[in-house]
């Protein structure tokens, strides 16, 4: 997903994204929907959230 699309998406939740780096940003938008806050954290083969918007982009 591009940077441009996750903007847009916290700027649903009311983030301010600025000058968040992407995983950054994608791990507050995770904390504001009360998802585990995992993105790019290495977990993505044991999270256990399959339906992740995010899972593609995950490592």
């Amino acid at each position: 997903m591009r940077i441009e699309e996750i903007k847009e998406i916290a700027k649903q939740y009311g983030i301010k994204a600025g000058r968040m780096k992407k995983a950054d940003l994608v791990r507050s938008i995770q904390a504001a929907e009360g998802n585990n806050t995992c993105f790019g954290t290495g977990q993505s083969g044991c999270c256990g959230q399959a339906d992740c918007l995010w899972r593609e982009d995950c490592d």
